[in-house]
């Protein structure tokens, strides 16, 4: 079997330790791992950017340093990408989630995400997919196209981190970077059959300037996607942490492997189907009702719960739409104080949705702000009083399954209604984007196939209970693990 093939479906964790065991070195790990997507990435673009040179320049930096015995982090020589949105890493193109004109904008600099995890030894070779401005739950744009779910090239990954957990669920990466405003990790990791970790407000530090006070209206998030639970604790060990560069970074230490030993026998979880209001496809209720069982396997109580929603999820898919805007028009101010544009010379490459919520956006002011999180606060309060009462709530991740791609590049969108019922095609069926409300940490779980098709579940924990998060999560894991679906991508055509 080449190498390419043995690795594909080992963890970060595993990949590592046999990296410090010098069973293999960190340049033979990258050339495999290259190897595999050169091959399969083609078939459902979820690499945008091959960064392959400075890769292997990494990597042979890594052997020396394994070599030499010098302390080594703990991915040490494990390879991984970044997004193709605000995530930077100097000298690598940053197209703003596929917009043609900027194919070769370079930002020469560091992401938070990218400093953190290239200090923990890991080789970033490239960057991943997503939808222009990150503003849907599918992932598609005019430059690079869709990116394919795994389980089939025909349907959407989900987005916006599409390329990152397509390229994971495909067995490319171990583990990738997701950055999350309304469900950007949790989305395509649902649509994808990996695992989606977003932390709690806080955990991760976001490293955004000029503007340090942008992310929190709604929160925004930066998590691993990856195909264990034990991988995202690990990258979680990597990235979190204090950072004074951070507003509102968190000043204290949490053992995120160590939360995946956790009992959650007697623990009151709160099943929310439909999170009240949302309509979500039978095939998903019905494989998320079987996969909330586990819980009670593992010694939990699961109770069915109105969790106190009460405004209708078209409205609370607007606001979202609304929300997101000012620190996007903020953004396309400051790229035009240094002569790039965007919405006056490139219009034309943004989807038509999106130019509409930038007038919606223009048209506000900070009254209306200041009004639209007092219905945030309805969220937050439903989530809050549930939460006081039950260690977790658990639900779909999505209310449907994979899209098909649309043909034209760039127009994929979800559905416009499920069950009869209208929804935003944007985001209206991703009740996600209630968590990015809140701040609470959540993850998604394959929770199952339906139709060949992959079904998440979402775990939400309390404001900052991450290792109730990840025990919960590893819980599941154990009683339902999900490895063997990835047979069916592994023998995919490509």
């Amino acid at each position: 079997m080449a190498l390419s093939d043995e690795l594909a479906w080992k963890s970060a964790a595993e990949i590592a330790l046999m990296i410090r065991r010098k069973a293999l070195s960190p340049v033979e790990v990258l050339e495999a791992t290259i190897a595999r997507i050169e091959k399969r990435n083609p078939s459902i673009t979820a690499l945008v950017y091959y960064g392959f040179d400075d890769a292997r320049a990494a990597a042979r930096k890594a052997e020396k340093a394994l070599m030499g015995g010098d302390p080594i982090g703990p991915l040490h020589g494990v390879p991984s990408a970044i997004k193709d949105l605000f995530d930077f890493k100097p000298g690598w193109p940053a197209t703003f989630g596929g917009l043609p004109s900027q194919k070769n904008h370079v930002v020469d600099g560091y992401c938070g995400y990218s400093e953190r995890i290239e200090k923990a030894g890991a080789v970033l070779l490239g960057k991943t997919n997503s939808p222009v401005m990150g503003f849907r739950g599918c992932c598609d744009n005019l430059l690079f196209g869709p990116t394919g779910t795994p389980f089939d090239t025909s349907r959407n990954s989900g987005g916006s981190s599409g390329g990152s957990a397509a390229a994971v669920g495909d067995g490319m990466l171990s583990f990738a970077e997701g950055t999350d405003g309304g469900g950007s990790i949790r989305i395509p990791s649902s649509w994808s059959g990996v695992y989606g970790y977003k932390p709690a407000y806080g955990r991760v530090p976001q490293l955004s300037r000029p503007n340090a006070f942008g992310g929190h209206a709604p929160f925004l998030f930066e998590g691993p996607i990856a195909r264990t639970v034990e991988d995202a604790a690990l990258v979680m060990t990597a990235i979190g942490g204090y950072d004074s560069r951070d507003a509102f970074c968190l000043d204290e230490t949490v053992d995120y492997l160590g939360a995946l030993r956790r009992s959650i026998r007697g623990w009151k979880i709160a099943y929310a189907p439909v999170w009240d209001v949302f309509p979500v496809e039978a095939a998903v209720r019905e494989t998320v009702d079987k996969a909330v069982r586990a819980f009670e396997e593992a010694g939990a109580i699961v109770e069915e719960v109105k969790l106190g929603i009460e405004r209708p999820q078209g409205e609370l898919a607007d606001l979202w739409c609304r929300m997101i805007m000012p620190l996007n028009l903020a953004a396309f101010d400051l790229l035009k104080e240094n002569g790039l544009d965007l919405l006056g010379d490139h219009a034309d490459e943004f989807p038509p949705e999106y130019l509409e919520w930038v007038e919606v956006g223009r048209r506000m002011s900070a009254v209306d702000f200041y009004r639209d999180q007092e219905i945030r606060t309805e969220v937050f309060d439903a989530i809050r009083s549930t939460l006081d009462r039950y260690d977790l709530i658990v639900g779909p991740t999505l209310c449907c399954l994979p899209v098909k791609n649309a043909a034209e590049r760039g127009r994929t969108k979800g559905p416009t209604e499920i069950n009869g019922e209208a929804v935003n095609p944007l985001i209206g069926w991703c009740p996600t984007y209630l968590i990015n409300y809140t701040g609470n940490p959540a993850a998604t779980v394959p929770a199952g196939l339906a139709g060949g098709l992959p079904v998440g579940m979402q775990i939400v924990g309390r404001r900052y209970a991450d290792s109730d998060v990840l025990a919960a999560s590893a819980a599941f894991e154990r009683l339902r693990p999900w490895m063997g679906t990835y047979a069916k991508v592994e023998s995919r055509p490509l």
